[in-house]
């Protein structure tokens, strides 16, 4: 029997921009409004959301994990990063959509020139923050047009056939692997609201939610969680309001001690009927819709962070524990699919699909695979420059000797989350190649072995992995790193390596060391592990330091070193990763693969 793949490859657009932008502006008419702001969110501003939450694909044909359309009665635009610059216009009909970089400008810049005095624009409040709204208020101001909030959304009446909500089961999270008690996190989050003079917590993230009460769910793909909310008072029983009902035996077990459990169709009648005093909504994930319920039951809405966030962000021992066990499980699945590769593509017949489908497969051998983390980015040649190319039956492309092959791919297992880039060359690489690949290589030997006072933020850290590039005139658009889960999403916030990452990294953060350089219409680069924040004690100095343990166990492709670029601190990392791979990988390979990784780690020095 087959197994079930945690993939598809149908090109989910079809250019369908036209049509689906016709029926939405005939709903505005009968709504009443001369525009409506679609963004690509769901009531917790997920980056995953469900099949039904996805209004920005099924509107425009984008399918990146990040985006913002606006449709008027005269014209419509896409707002896109740096990520999504490539990828949005080859998904869209441009002759509808306008496909407009955020750099360049904003939504709310654009608002402001295209409405028309005395226009009415539409927006979705469970789909927007306050801080959001405020945004798209001041820009309908400065236009001479107003803002309004819909009670149901113009495009779910346009969209035939949208998908129902999700039902996973949801399950208890082990004390093995969660490492602390839900009850102990409770009364620290209490805590928490105490000191900060809070009455109640809102927790709107879902992450949050799993994390808090040691709960996974299966509503959504590549992240284990149950959508739904929660009502945390400071003194009193909580309550959970899942979208749901499939709770395990264990997990009511669990759940019983600590929290009533309602329907999520129940929560924004419980949250108005039960709001007192000072409630915090979460700033980076609470609903403009929660702030009006909260004021509106005459308690005052907090908007700031869930304390939540930070706590999750640092990893105890068993979390640490899982997460090493499971990157030594997809450092042998990754291993086995390279050596695999290095034959396969030689043959002149490998897809980027059948390379998709292969890395799965071995990762699913490897046992306790629950997902993949993200749909894997397979780019071979000018596929491999659109930064979240994410590969169909319509664009799958043969990987081609001269070229190189990205894979950026991650798993979650039981124990662990991982997230691993690999940029392979096929045949013989220019010499451009080299050394564009030893520049981002540098970059990223540079963050992981960097060592830094307590209290350095990401946005500090960033440059190290930038500066090979900019002597060479080149940079990436995005940032060096993102943080992680465990067995939780393979993007989660407040930490990160970033221009923007304003928060202090601190031992037990996860996070990701991924720079890379990508020439449009040719080929990308990109170098990605992941490494865990950790006490780094200099003898003789005067302040706590810290510094990264490498968490990731995948060799680097030596046929896309120059070594001449390199100096001997950097051969010697190197060296030493590889024998460290050797010896911790070597004895649970089979022969043929042993002997692979012997080749492909022989020392540079």
């Amino acid at each position: 029997m087959t197994r079930r793949r945690f993939q598809t490859f149908d090109d989910p657009s079809h250019r369908k921009g036209p049509e689906r932008a016709a029926a939405l502006r005939a709903a505005l008419r009968e709504a009443g409004l001369d525009g409506f702001v679609v963004p690509r969110a769901d009531e917790h501003q997920s980056e995953y959301v469900p099949a039904q939450a996805e209004r920005l694909a099924w509107l425009t044909g984008f399918t990146g994990s990040a985006g913002t359309a606006i449709v008027l009665t005269d014209r419509a635009a896409l707002f896109v990063d740096g990520r999504y610059t490539l990828q949005a216009p080859d998904q869209v009909d441009t002759g509808t959509f306008a496909v407009v970089p955020i750099a360049a400008t904003t939504p709310e810049a654009w608002l402001a020139e295209a409405l028309q005095p005395g226009a009415v624009l539409g927006y979705d409040p469970w789909l927007h923050t306050p801080d959001g709204v405020a945004r798209l208020e001041r820009a309908a101001t400065k236009a001479g047009a107003s803002l309004r909030p819909v009670a149901a959304s113009p495009v779910d009446a346009a969209w035939a056939g949208r998908p129902k909500p999700p039902a996973g089961a949801v399950a208890a999270h082990p004390l093995d692997l969660s490492g602390e008690e839900a009850a102990h996190k409770l009364g620290r989050i209490r805590a928490a609201l105490a000191e900060a003079g809070i009455d109640a917590l809102v927790i709107s993230d879902p992450h949050n939610l799993a994390w808090a009460f040691n709960l996974r769910g299966a509503d959504i793909g590549h992240t284990p969680l149950a959508l739904g909310y929660a009502l945390l008072p400071r003194e009193g029983r909580a309550r959970l309001f899942l979208t749901s009902p499939a709770l395990t035996p264990e997990a009511r077990a669990a759940l019983a001690p600590l929290a009533d459990v309602a329907p999520r169709a129940e929560f924004a009648e419980s949250l108005g009927a039960e709001a007192r005093g000072r409630i915090r909504l979460d700033a980076a994930t609470g609903a403009a819709a929660l702030k009006e319920i909260v004021a509106g039951a005459g308690a005052v809405a907090d908007v700031g962070p869930d304390p939540i966030t930070a706590m999750k962000a640092v990893k105890n021992a068993a979390e640490i524990a899982g997460t090493r066990a499971a990157h030594h499980r997809d450092g042998l699945a990754v291993t086995r699919f390279l050596a695999w590769l290095d034959a396969a593509a030689a043959r002149g017949d490998l897809g980027e699909i059948a390379a998709v489908e292969a890395l799965e497969d071995f990762r699913a051998e490897g046992g306790l695979l629950r997902d993949v983390s993200f749909p894997t980015i397979s780019g071979s040649g000018p596929n491999g420059a659109i930064v979240h190319y994410r590969v169909t039956r319509a664009t799958d492309r043969i990987v081609r000797e001269g070229e190189l092959f990205l894979i950026d791919s991650g798993a979650q297992y039981a124990d662990g989350t991982t997230d691993i880039t690999r940029t392979v060359a096929v045949g013989a690489p220019s010499p451009e190649m080299r050394d564009r690949f030893t520049r981002v290589l540098k970059g990223h030997l540079a963050i992981g072995r960097a060592v830094f006072p307590e209290g350095t933020t990401g946005a500090q850290i960033d440059a190290l992995a930038r500066v090979p590039l900019w002597q060479a005139g080149l940079d990436f658009d995005h940032g060096t790193g993102h943080g992680v889960g465990a067995f939780l999403s393979v993007h989660e916030g407040p930490q990160r390596i970033a221009k923007t990452g304003t928060v202090a990294l601190k031992a037990g953060m996860i996070l990701s060391n991924e720079p890379g350089y990508y020439k449009a219409n040719a080929y990308g680069i990109r170098i990605e592990n992941l490494i865990l924040v950790e006490p780094r004690p200099i003898p003789g100095g005067e302040r706590p330091m810290l510094g990264f343990e490498t968490l990731t166990l995948a060799p680097y492709d030596r046929r896309l070193i120059a070594t001449d670029l390199l100096d001997a601190g950097e051969i010697a990392w190197l060296d030493a990763y590889h024998a460290h791979l050797r010896e911790v990988l070597g004895p649970d390979l089979d022969a043929g693969t042993r002997a692979w990784l012997e080749r492909a780690t022989r020392p540079l020095g």
